[in-house]
């Protein structure tokens, strides 16, 4: 995206080029400084949203959710109480594996892709930042690095992407704070603090 604008400034500049292909360009220029400035508006609105929402500014300090991502998730999400657990949160926004389980064998397919597609868009642009992280530093967390040696990256960033939405579910419910775990845990043990509203102890929500 950064070298765009050089780009379209240089078709501009080429005489070599004809002038109707110039002059298509140009067009396209205009629309894209068009929508630059709307997506700049539209930015500006989530930015005052989430700032005036209490709920928002706990949310995005969960790595990998940021300001839009909580906007979004509150502005996305029903009564957060409608949702027995974190899972069927996960579910509902469509971040969990289809079951094509027979015969007492378990085969888990693509995720489901159910519910709002740009709040699971962005939760899983926001773990897949995360995953290129710890790959680029070898560091991060217990569990994303112990799940980065089972699963490829891209499966990698919808898993976490998945707990990254038990754990919001369980803070709209609780009204806890996000806090970073200092000693490592099993993803089963933390699946099950972030699927239940009592399992933890308050301000101690934890993405391991």
């Amino acid at each position: 995206m950064a070298h765009l604008d050089p780009l379209l400034d240089r078709i501009q500049a080429d005489e070599n080029l004809p002038v109707l292909a110039r002059e298509l360009f140009a067009a396209q220029a205009e629309e894209y400084t068009q929508l630059q400035a709307k997506i700049t508006e539209v930015n500006a609105k989530l930015m005052a949203a989430h700032k005036a929402d209490e709920c928002s500014r706990r949310l995005a300090k969960i790595p990998g959710v940021g300001p839009i991502g909580a906007a979004l998730l509150k502005m996305k999400t029903p009564a957060p109480q409608m949702f027995r657990s974190g899972r069927q949160f996960a579910a509902w926004i469509g971040l969990t594996p289809k079951d094509h389980s027979t015969a007492g064998k378990v085969r888990l397919g693509v995720i489901t892709r159910a519910g709002d597609e740009a709040l699971r868009t962005v939760l899983v642009v926001g773990a897949t930042a995360i995953i290129q992280h710890v790959r680029r530093s070898g560091r991060g967390s217990p569990w994303i690095v112990d799940l980065l040696k089972r699963k490829p990256p891209k499966l990698a960033a919808v898993a976490l992407a998945n707990k990254m939405a038990r754990v919001a579910w369980k803070m709209m419910v609780t009204g806890e704070r996000y806090a970073a775990k200092s000693a490592p845990a099993t993803a089963a043990s933390a699946a099950q603090r972030s699927a239940r509203p009592g399992g933890a102890n308050s301000n101690a929500t934890m993405l391991s």
